[in-house]
């Protein structure tokens, strides 16, 4: 059997991948190392479009069901602490943080239901050519008899480490080292917002923390490459020394229980992948990463594989050349993430916000209409000219002006 489409990875860019191209009528394999529910170390923060691709691809509910949803957050960038309400948009929430063994099992489930092909605990071992071109997979079960399989494009959807990006060498560019190491824990009976985020620039450390699954909530600490070292000597008294620059959420944190180990995640590149070839795709973090300052991964994912989908969808079909279709997905892969790109690498160096940006915030922080636009605006969840314009900022700093004289 010859398949339109192998797919090489089944957590969330994977499966989301296998599902949308199964939903086009596709004949797609799905292959993973993993048996399948299993959680991995990997941060699990979904927002800005995430959530509503989630509700139009009809999965929303389903990790809703699972996870609080956050429509409400505090941001401190050492100057105060802006608080938010009311981030929805369109009936959505902005956020969601579900574990990763529970959001890529429902997006496995919705892969097979859509008729994709699964096949788990199966390890690839190589690649099958025709000329200069991949044409399918060889693999293995555990313990069993290698086979191969053929598809007329096979994609990795196989990490930041890929595999596959690796055998048909994929250029990398616009490439910044890691920046940053980060170390998380989850954390019961914690008083808290449903989502925080603390920069200390002159320390050089970023805090975030969300609620998860089963009234857990997942506290993450950023550092500098070079205190790696610390981490992983003292990985408690690190983590906790790094709280205590707020402390305010290091008290509330304290007075909780640690529920789970602490987890590490050190090899952060940020790069950009081509992400296609003869053959060949690449999807997720295997053809673009990023480090998690802005938690964009799992976000991005999906929204360029929808796009991915697309262009193959157009390629299977006929519809223009399959070469042709993703070199427009790369365009508008690049276009859509570049201005994240490299604020998520600014911020990630701790780079001090200018001041008008310190000025607006100052100026919507006792009138909570316009902080919530304010954040909205920023987070991408409504059209950042309707905010940042100039009769916009205007009228925003002289309501400021008249509050304060209030």
């Amino acid at each position: 059997m010859i398949y339109d489409a192998i797919v090489i990875g089944a957590r969330c860019a994977g499966a989301s991948l296998a599902m949308l191209l199964a939903r086009q009528g596709a004949k797609v394999l799905l292959v993973d190392r993993a048996t399948f529910p299993s959680d991995i170390p990997h941060g699990h923060f979904i927002h800005r479009h995430g959530p509503p691709r989630l509700r139009d691809w009809g999965l929303l509910d389903k990790v809703a069901s699972r996870t609080p949803a956050i429509s409400r957050m505090v941001r401190d960038a050492g100057d105060f602490p802006l608080r938010v309400g009311d981030l929805v948009e369109d009936g959505v929430p902005w956020g969601y943080g579900p574990r990763r063994v529970t959001f890529d099992k429902i997006l496995i489930d919705a892969a097979t239901g859509s008729g994709a092909e699964l096949r788990e605990n199966f390890s690839v071992t190589g690649y099958v050519s025709d000329g200069d071109a991949i044409a399918g997979i060889r693999g293995r079960h555990s313990g069993g008899t290698e086979v191969e399989e053929r598809a007329t494009i096979t994609i990795g959807a196989d990490g930041r480490r890929s595999p596959l990006a690796h055998a048909v060498r994929a250029q990398a560019y616009n490439e910044v080292p890691a920046l940053l190491c980060y170390y998380f824990s989850y954390w019961s009976s914690v008083e808290s917002e449903q989502f925080e985020l603390y920069t200390r620039t002159a320390e050089r450390r970023v805090i975030f923390s969300f609620k998860t699954e089963d009234d857990l909530y997942a506290i993450f600490v950023g550092a500098p490459m070079e205190e790696l070292p610390v981490f992983q000597r003292h990985p408690e008294a690190a983590f906790l020394a790094s709280l205590d620059l707020v402390p305010d959420f290091s008290e509330r944190v304290r007075a909780g229980r640690r529920a789970e180990r602490f987890y590490g995640a050190t090899d952060l590149p940020n790069f950009y992948r081509k992400p296609f070839g003869p053959g060949w795709a690449l999807a997720g973090d295997a053809g673009l990463h990023k480090d998690p300052y802005l938690a964009l991964g799992i976000c991005d994912a999906l929204r360029d594989v929808e796009w991915l989908a697309a262009a193959i969808g157009d390629g299977l079909s006929g519809v223009r050349p399959m070469q042709d279709a993703l070199a427009a997905y790369e365009r508008r892969r690049n276009e859509a993430s570049s201005r994240d790109y490299d604020d998520n690498i600014t911020m990630a160096r701790f780079t001090p916000l200018r001041p008008e940006v310190l000025g607006l915030r100052a100026a919507v922080r006792n009138q909570p209409q316009l902080a919530t636009a304010f954040t909205k605006a920023v987070m991408g969840m409504i059209d950042r000219d309707a905010f940042f314009n100039p009769e916009n900022l205007q009228r925003v700093m002289a309501g400021a002006a008249s509050v304060e004289r209030e």
